[in-house]
């Protein structure tokens, strides 16, 4: 276990959306309990309608604001392209969490990602938990890894990691789950601590095209951080579909039938197409890494 030798500044980026109702008290919350670490509370306005702007405006923050409305992911960008510090630390604006779990993160400053794991078993709303679970399942699989925690919104992060990677991070809520994926899948070092999360304030606006949304980008991170753990059980699954069709054939005298050759030769076509992505995507990491 890590020990709390964390000595520099940190910077607190707080995405806010029509948050008037809590962002006031969330940022001074901040500014009073975590003074000795904190560098810059960054709020960014994702183009709010109501008046989280102002009441960001006349907190202890320095506030950036999106014209229009470009999404969670684009906030947080913004906010890491504009901090200063080698950690940046985010959290959400609507009360959820709890500021003294911000210097428990701290303590484990050797990590490249800290993530605040949600411990209650409940922790979203119950008609999103059947998708969290079944995308939790395939990012597990995808990554090899058991990640206890996908998408939680307070995490720790180096910066210059998150800015070598910031650009395959989506503008939606999707900005989590492709960071915690992308980290993984290349061998940084991850770790979860426990944390109690309180009742949002106002109404969360994810729906179930997030959730839609979420699970096209996972198996778009697979096919570029490891294609072949996608392609290859694919390519197995319909091969043998192809074999088990054709052998009745083959041993009734008919040679093979062109439904068993058509699965085998697209197999093989699967299992070459993963090859050919997972060399793409060696050759672009390489830019970055």
């Amino acid at each position: 276990m890590a020990t709390n030798n964390f000595s520099s500044k940190v910077t607190v980026i707080i995405p806010a959306f029509n948050e008037e109702q809590s962002i006031g008290e969330v940022v001074d919350n901040v500014y009073r309990h975590c003074s000795s670490f904190l560098e810059d509370i960054i709020v960014v306005d994702d183009g709010s309608t109501d008046s989280t702007y102002q009441i960001a405006c006349q907190s202890h923050a320095v506030v950036i604001q999106h014209k229009q409305n470009k999404g969670y992911g684009a906030s947080l960008k913004t906010g890491i392209r504009q901090a200063k510090t080698d950690f940046v630390l985010t959290m959400d604006a609507d009360g959820q969490h709890r500021v003294e779990d911000l210097e428990r993160l701290l303590k484990f400053s050797d990590y490249d990602m800290v993530v605040g794991q949600r411990s209650s078993l409940i922790h979203s709303a119950l008609w999103r938990m059947p998708g969290k679970w079944f995308i939790g399942k395939i990012a597990n699989y995808l990554t090899n890894r058991k990640i206890p925690d996908l998408n939680s919104g307070l995490r720790l992060i180096r910066r210059e990691v998150a800015i070598r990677y910031i650009h395959l991070c989506p503008s939606g809520f999707s900005f989590s789950t492709t960071i915690t994926m992308a980290l993984l899948s290349r061998g940084y070092n991850i770790t979860y601590v426990p944390i109690q999360v309180e009742k949002r304030v106002g109404k969360s606006t994810v729906s179930l095209k997030t959730g839609f949304d979420t699970i096209v980008l996972v198996l778009r991170l697979a096919a570029l951080f490891n294609p072949l753990r996608l392609f290859l059980p694919i390519s197995l699954v319909v091969g043998l579909i192809g074999i088990i069709w054709g052998i009745p054939y083959a041993l009734d005298g008919r040679g093979v039938s062109i439904a068993a050759m058509l699965a085998i030769m697209t197999a093989i076509l699967l299992f070459g197409l993963g090859i050919l992505c997972d060399q793409i995507s060696q050759l672009r990491l390489e830019r970055f890494e």
